[in-house]
């Protein structure tokens, strides 16, 4: 089924004449103000469906809603030569303040992510999550399962989908490394080389903008069309744009930090200033920003898991933001949803993982000598029956010597945990399929 386009709203001159000017909606504006509905941010496409406070019409109350909504601009400038904006509704206020509470700077950790124990396994985890979803959003058509192991074994990628993968999970250990540099038009160039080698259909275009001649479109299989991004030749001056909003430069007045990395999400997918592999680095910059700017907890979040769930949304808001006289609240808002719901994930991910770590200490309370790192691999095997593991692969999950994990390993298969054996010239060790029974309590 097509995506539908949201309905444009009428133009504010046209309402104003059509409800009598200014001085006949400022009484509307008081009415508005003590009925409005501070948690929505309603674009006309929807408000035109909902029955109007106090009995006026649609017309009276969008008009109402838009005055009231006073811009702060953006230097990013539509393909119309009009700016970007946005407003800042209490629901918007009230979201971000919640993500400075909850992974800000001033943060204090999770036990989880602070323990050396566990914290490499956490952020090898999230990195994962977030190199397969943001994958899989593109196009990527391969299991968890598989693609885990190709990473942890350091396998070389099979196809253009594994190529995918591993791609964004080395992006994703790049920008950890980046988090403290300014951004360059060089710097995202080098991202998108990163993000797209070898899975597109012309290689040189890998780490290059639009050349002149290739213009795109963002549309869906029924021929609809979205998007219009800007003319290719406009690109390299919009993209130093890009990186001096990325860096504080630009505009001259306070933008939270959080608004700032949406907004350079949203830059760089309105440009497409690449053949392919926008959506990936899009989301790659929003990571940067959110780094850069002191959100240290995002090593550990998957916002593309969160997205991948809920692509309309995403999708509208975009529109939404577009179709709105430029209007990327709505874009800002559905994000941040998106990021409250991601740090929710990731606090749930470790409430879980500690309790099946205490039941599993409990019932492992009849073995001596377990380290955390066999632990790790127990539970983990309990969970998948008949999974083979490597020196290499546990090696590389708890960054630890290659004799070392040998040594895990084998000490766990001399008690029967698991099964040793050979897959050709490398040493392999399989999880029995009544591990489970092999356990105390």
């Amino acid at each position: 089924m097509p995506t539908r386009l949201p309905r444009r709203p009428p133009p504010i001159q046209e309402l104003l004449e059509r409800c009598g000017g200014l001085q006949e909606t400022v009484p509307v504006l008081s009415l508005l103000a003590n009925a409005a509905e501070t948690d929505r941010y309603l674009h006309w496409d929807e408000l035109r469906h909902r029955t109007p406070p106090q009995g006026l019409s649609h017309e009276q109350w969008w008009l109402a809603e838009k005055l009231s909504r006073r811009p702060t601009p953006l230097p990013l400038l539509a393909s119309d030569g009009r700016a970007f904006w946005f407003s800042q509704p209490p629901v918007l206020l009230q979201g971000l303040h919640q993500i400075d509470m909850q992974a800000g700077a001033s943060v204090v950790a999770p036990e989880a992510v602070t323990t050396r124990s566990t914290r490499d396994r956490y952020l090898l985890s999230s990195l994962m999550e977030e190199a397969i979803t943001s994958s899989q959003m593109e196009g990527a058509a391969t299991t968890r399962d598989v693609a885990k192991a190709m990473i942890r074994d350091r396998r070389p990628p099979r196809d253009r989908s594994e190529r995918m993968i591993l791609n964004n999970f080395l992006t994703m250990q790049r920008i950890r490394e980046l988090r403290n540099q300014p951004l360059t038009p060089q710097l995202v160039l080098d991202l998108h080389r990163l993000v797209s080698a070898d899975t597109l259909d012309d290689p040189a275009d890998a780490g290059r903008l639009r050349p002149p001649g290739k213009e795109v479109v963002v549309d869906d299989a029924y021929g609809t069309v979205f998007h219009v991004p800007p003319p290719a030749e406009e690109l390299p001056g919009r993209l130093e744009e890009l990186c001096r909003f990325a860096n504080g430069e630009t505009p001259k007045v306070f933008i939270h930090p959080v608004v700032r990395a949406i907004a350079l999400h949203f830059w760089l997918a309105y440009d497409h200033p690449f053949c392919d592999g926008n959506g990936r680095t899009a989301r790659a910059l929003f990571y940067w920003a959110m780094l850069h700017q002191g959100y240290w907890l995002f090593e550990f979040i998957s916002i593309s898991s969160v997205i991948n769930k809920a692509r309309s949304q995403y999708e509208r808001s975009f529109l939404h933001s577009e179709s709105d006289d430029n209007d990327l609240t709505y874009f800002l808002l559905a994000q941040v949803k998106v990021i409250q719901q991601a740090i929710t994930s990731l606090h749930a991910y470790l409430e879980r993982k500690a309790r099946e770590v205490g039941v599993l200490q409990q019932r492992l309370g009849g073995l001596d000598g377990l380290n955390h790192r066999q632990l790790a691999l127990l539970r983990h095997a309990l969970r998948h029956s008949g999974f083979r593991y490597s020196v290499l692969s546990h090696q590389n999950s708890h960054g630890v010597s290659h004799q070392t994990a040998r040594s895990d390993l084998q000490k766990l298969a001399a008690r029967g945990l698991l099964r040793a054996g050979k897959d050709g010239r490398r040493e392999i060790f399989r999880v029995p399929e009544d591990l489970a029974a092999r356990l105390p309590g």
